[in-house]
């Protein structure tokens, strides 16, 4: 469903009530995006994706950031949150308040019935312009399957699919594995098909 935005305002105006606001909203070409909040099954899966992550990565040069940090495109002007993110290296904050960043290395959205067009097709164009981002992921939580998006030397983007539960991703950009029966845990599939729902900006 796609929301109808607010009257168009400026990126400073949209982070100063961003910043105080109980709900997150996407921003886009001067009009934000409402989001809303996600059920246990996406939750379940980002806290466990984020901490398989975490436990491969805390002696390295790179972090992972849980949906809270903004993420900037600036090709594009999106901003916006990632399920998960992982960066490599000195984070390049916008600003001093250092709620938002531009050079991701792994983007991580977790797929639902609503959300699931936006993230595959619109979403990933804007995200395909980050020089920095080597890979991007999308969770499924209406089944064992979890799609990874490989940006190769010649710009093209390689797609890797796993859908057993016994099976894992290689991210070899970051040297993680990411174990489908670890990303999974505790998530009841047969309840995690329910749709979601977000207002997403028009395509």
């Amino acid at each position: 469903m796609t929301a109808q935005p607010k009257l168009a305002f400026s990126e400073e105006a949209y982070l100063g009530s961003e910043r105080i606001s109980a709900i997150k909203h996407e921003y886009y070409h001067g009009h934000s995006y409402a989001m809303s909040g996600a059920k246990e099954p996406h939750n379940l899966i980002a806290g466990n994706t984020l901490a398989a992550l975490h436990s491969q990565l805390r002696h390295t040069p790179c972090r992972v950031y849980p949906s809270d940090m903004r993420v900037k495109v600036l090709r594009t002007g999106l901003l916006t949150y990632p399920d998960v993110m992982v960066m490599c290296g000195q984070p390049d904050f916008t600003d001093s308040t250092h709620d938002m960043i531009t050079n991701p290395t792994i983007i991580i959205e977790i797929l639902s019935p609503s959300t699931e067009r936006y993230d595959r097709g619109m979403k990933f164009q804007h995200y395909r312009t980050i020089a920095t981002l080597h890979d991007y992921l999308l969770i499924a939580q209406d089944q064992h399957h979890i799609e990874h998006y490989i940006r190769q030397e010649n710009g093209q983007w390689l797609l890797q699919e796993v859908t057993d539960l016994d099976g894992e991703i290689h991210i070899q950009s970051i040297a993680c594995i990411l174990r489908l029966d670890d990303v999974y845990e505790k998530v009841d599939i047969d309840q995690s098909d329910t749709p979601i729902s977000r207002e997403l900006p028009p395509e």
